[in-house]
């Protein structure tokens, strides 16, 4: 199949094109750059032995993104573009909105005008909202997030369902993926967040390779096993063959397939068991032989407790599951930082 990838220049995307490429399709990768690396392309194809077309656009030129959509005939689209830090969110909910919700706007104009109607879409567990129960089913109704960020994806969501109820030749799967971390076990592409990381592992990394002089946990007395909050982390490797999973059941190739045509589905992608955050921490250090200095901040707003995924429905539909634990997740992180201690911003040094 011909797959046009939205934002694949960035984490998820890089290590998703990587799993495309190796599966046989081909892919054309638009990114704006804006939160990514073009030498992230160069690394794709030195993994998978093919390099993919690459084009730096962002998706809210709707004009570009048809053009584009129609000169390789594309056969379906897998939409990673857009922010995604909580934190920033709160204070930049303009952006956010601009970004996430009228570029995927952009997007599906493009689509429609190109007749191109199976889109795989990186939705967020946050669409859930702060008052759900856990574990997360998917039959459960869309919640009022905390913040611009989920808001974003909650608002991109309910447009679809609209979009795919009003016209049954689109088929789109909505992937609330939960927390992804790790790298290529080749160690060539990995997270390389832009400023002071908002995610936990990221932040490990850094302290070990010396670039933050210790990690902060932020809240020690939440009602879990060890104070910590708990998380459902899953290896990105294991959400890219999420993707390539979702893409089969919508192909067009496959009209055999009970999934498609069937509209908007969503699929939970994540392990289904929660992790502390000082189990994290002691799992790094274990695995890696280093010890990470951390403290105990006050409790960060908006984070909960604990919340983690009921990924049974892709399991079951999908064929799809999560493979590595925790073990793997930490070792690959490492790996990556390790031979890359400025991310993609200098060129490659191990430390080992």
């Amino acid at each position: 199949m011909q797959i046009l990838v939205t934002g694949g220049a960035g984490y998820i995307g890089a290590h998703t094109v990587v799993a495309l490429l190796q599966a046989g399709h081909a892919v054309h990768v638009v990114d704006n750059l804006s939160n990514s690396h073009a030498s992230a392309i160069e690394r794709i194809a030195e993994i998978a032995h093919v390099r993919p077309a690459f084009t730096q656009a962002d998706v809210r030129d709707t004009q570009a993104m048809t053009a584009l959509l129609q000169q390789d005939a594309t056969d379906a689209v897998i939409h990673f573009a857009g922010l995604k830090a909580v934190g920033e969110s709160v204070q930049r909910p303009l952006a956010y909105y601009d970004n996430n919700v009228a570029g995927s706007f952009s997007l599906l104009k493009a689509m429609q005008a190109a007749q191109v109607r199976t889109l795989v879409f990186s939705s967020s567990a946050t669409v859930y909202g702060p008052l759900a129960p856990v574990p997360y089913q998917e039959t459960m109704p869309l919640g009022v997030a905390s913040n611009p960020y989920g808001t974003s994806k909650i608002m991109v969501e309910q447009c679809l369902a609209d979009l795919c109820a009003s016209d049954t030749r689109w088929s789109v799967a909505a992937l609330r993926y939960f927390n992804p971390i790790g790298a290529h076990p080749s160690g060539l592409i990995g997270e390389d967040p832009q400023g002071i990381p908002n995610n936990l592992l990221p932040f490990i990394t850094q302290v070990a390779v010396g670039r933050r002089a210790q990690l902060s946990i932020f809240g020690g007395d939440y009602d879990t096993p060890d104070g910590t909050c708990l998380r459902d982390y899953l290896h990105v490797m294991d959400l890219a063959q999420g993707h390539l999973a979702a893409l089969n059941a919508l192909s067009l190739t496959g009209e055999a397939n009970a999934l498609h045509g069937r509209g908007l589905q969503a699929w939970n992608l994540g392990t289904g068991k929660g992790t502390s955050v000082l189990e994290m921490v002691r799992t790094f250090e274990r695995i890696n032989g280093m010890t990470i200095p951390y403290a105990i901040a006050p409790r960060r707003e908006g984070d909960l407790p604990a919340f983690w995924a009921d990924a049974s429905l892709a399991a079951q539909q999908l064929g799809w599951h999560a493979q590595l634990g925790l073990e793997e997740m930490v070792r690959d992180a490492w790996h990556w930082q390790s031979r890359n201690p400025q991310g993609y911003g200098k060129p490659e040094t191990s430390l080992r």
